[in-house]
């Protein structure tokens, strides 16, 4: 039996995971990452905290298990920019995808064409917390720091340096912003659209996927783990989730109700509208030739966190208030859009911002509750629309442990949702493709096979349709009031 520890360096939460060989978790620990909220919507982290992270998990999961493991494998989060030197050391910290200081820059971008060139070299859409304008916006205002670094990356290739001296990056993490996911290189005339053609340096090259690298001498005393030991590092969370659920067909989605709402579709056609909405992520994955058709939504579990600051009330009393509020929210409707940064899936906003009406004061928290988690599951049907969802559909995230939030999931999608027995996928995904580039890869199938499935209710279904489309009515006539 081959033991692989899967690390998913989350922004919030490292988790570390050993599984055996039906996909059990048999050893587990996590430990808190910082998030450093500052003025100006910047969102920051310290590398060498979360680089900690990586090795407190590691070591207690090492401390739980009796006998030697084969492999680490690396996923996390994507998006930002890690900031590094030759010697993998910060330069400064980390940008979070969460980021929202390039927000006007981005807006700039938008009536100027530029995001709509990207998107059509490389069918990825820009926003704020992605590499080109955070990039742009620090070459600007702090040149200098640009001028120190030797590698302008991601979460995942930081801790990877740090762990082997390697300097590269997965395909999937340099998918979004420069990558053509054809090709699997970087489109230099993407680069220069975005006025970065000088700095092109900094972008690591891809490494083939299912690369095996090694801990060297100071990756291995930073884990307690032996020289040499191998290393892989990706896919970042997104599509590591989706191997890790079991999306193995084209059409298959996943719905991830975590800080964002990801949602994700496989697809074997590198095809996308080169004329529609520039948004989105066309995400390169371990197999050439197949994609992952993303839309990260900025809303998710964070704003069900806002409400329950605003009420006062635990999280997990939010399954009482669904059930104390019908279908409808007894007339209150909201537009879920509370991140700083605006909105990045399916359109791209910076000015998106949230909003509740209907209401009276007959309505209490419940309805509002009810009403925040009802739009949140419609920006899901909205970001599978524009995915192509037609196959089975997955989930995963801190969302789905409620069970009321996950039924009003299906009965807003109108499709059964598959469960995953273990809710730690992204590790998940990243071990099987680890154990897959190390030459002794899992029953996949058997893998998948410990699941749970939810049924929609063909009533709220139906009810929901209706709301769908005064949804998306709401929405339209927002966007043209987030434009004034």
């Amino acid at each position: 039996m081959t033991r692989i520890i899967g690390v998913d360096i989350g922004t919030s939460l490292t988790k570390a995971v050993v599984f055996d060989d039906d996909g059990s978790a048999v050893a587990e620990a996590c430990t808190a990452s910082e998030l450093h909220q500052l003025p100006g919507g910047r969102v920051e982290q310290d590398l060498d905290q979360v680089v900690d992270t990586v090795a407190t998990v590691v070591r207690k999961v090492m401390a739980a298990l009796e006998g030697p493991v084969d492999a680490v494998a690396l996923t996390g989060q994507g998006d930002g920019v890690w900031l590094r030197d030759e010697d993998g050391r910060a330069v400064r910290p980390a940008v979070s995808w969460l980021d929202g200081r390039a927000n006007t820059l981005l807006a700039e971008w938008q009536a100027g064409g530029v995001s709509t060139e990207v998107f059509r070299r490389t069918a990825s859409g820009l926003f704020p917390g992605c590499a080109a304008p955070v990039l742009s916006y620090l070459d600007a205002h702090e040149p200098e720091t640009l001028d120190r670094a030797a590698v302008a990356g991601y979460c995942v290739d930081a801790v990877l340096q740090r762990l082997t001296g390697e300097i590269t990056v997965d395909v999937s993490d340099a998918s979004l912003p420069f990558l053509d996911p054809v090709t699997r290189r970087y489109d230099d005339r993407a680069v220069a659209a975005c006025g970065l053609a000088h700095r092109r340096d900094l972008l690591a090259e891809p490494a083939k996927p299912r690369t095996v690298f090694a801990l060297d001498a100071r990756g291995a005393e930073l884990l307690g783990l032996p020289t040499g030991l191998p290393v892989t590092a990706g896919p970042f969370d997104l599509p590591a989730s989706a191997i890790g659920a079991g999306v193995r067909d084209p059409g298959d989605g996943i719905l991830t109700a975590g800080t964002t709402l990801a949602c994700q579709v496989l697809t074997g056609d590198a095809y996308f509208d080169p004329d529609g909405e520039p948004a989105g992520m066309f995400l390169s994955t371990p197999n050439e030739g197949e994609y992952l058709r993303a839309m990260p939504a900025m809303v998710g579990t964070a704003s069900i966190d806002w409400a329950c600051r605003m009420f006062g009330i635990e999280v997990d009393h939010v399954g009482r208030l669904l059930t104390e509020s019908g279908p409808g929210a007894r007339g209150v409707r909201a537009l879920p859009f509370l991140s700083a940064s605006g909105e990045r899936a399916p359109f791209v906003d910076a000015a998106a911002r949230a909003q509740f009406s209907g209401l009276s004061l007959e309505h209490g928290p419940a309805d509002v509750m009810r009403a925040l988690c009802e739009s949140i599951a419609y920006a899901a049907r909205h970001c599978f629309d524009a995915a192509g969802l037609s196959g089975t559909l997955y989930a995963c995230g801190g969302g789905v442990r409620s069970e009321e939030w996950t039924q009003l999931f299906a009965d807003v999608l109108g499709r059964p949702i598959v469960i995953p027995s273990d809710p730690g996928v992204g590790a998940r995904g990243a071990v099987l493709v680890a154990a897959e580039a190390l030459g002794e890869p899992y029953d996949a199938e058997r893998w998948a096979a410990s699941s749970r499935t939810v049924a929609f209710e063909p009533s709220a279904a139906e009810f929901y349709r209706d709301g769908y489309a005064d949804y998306q009515a709401s929405l339209a006539s927002a966007r043209q009031l987030w434009r004034l």
